[in-house]
């Protein structure tokens, strides 16, 4: 039984860069670096798709989705409160 390797995103990174230079083939540094072609080609598909995100700006997305959760949490003490109140109302006209 055979375990699968894993590489770290650190490797996966720098190997990617080399082919992104361009100074060696896909072959010479699959051999390099016992990785097989194809998935040197998925690395780097990935990580060309990828490439645009990184000029996005994430915190923006960060902040809305924080102030909706704190939005949310307060909706929610509120509510928990008002059904409080009427539970003791109810027990106090019920004689409990």
């Amino acid at each position: 039984m055979s375990v699968r390797k894993s590489y770290s995103p650190e490797f996966k990174a720098k190997v990617v860069l080399e082919i992104l230079k361009e100074e060696k083939s896909i072959s010479e540094l699959s051999s390099e670096h016992g990785v097989h072609p194809t998935q040197l080609n998925r690395w780097t598909a990935l990580a060309i798709k990828e490439l645009p995100s990184l000029f996005t700006d994430r915190h923006n997305e960060v902040a809305a989705l924080k102030a909706d959760y704190e939005k949310q949490l307060q909706e929610l003490y509120a509510e928990v409160g008002k059904l409080t109140t009427q539970l003791a109302w109810l027990k106090k006209k019920s004689g409990c």
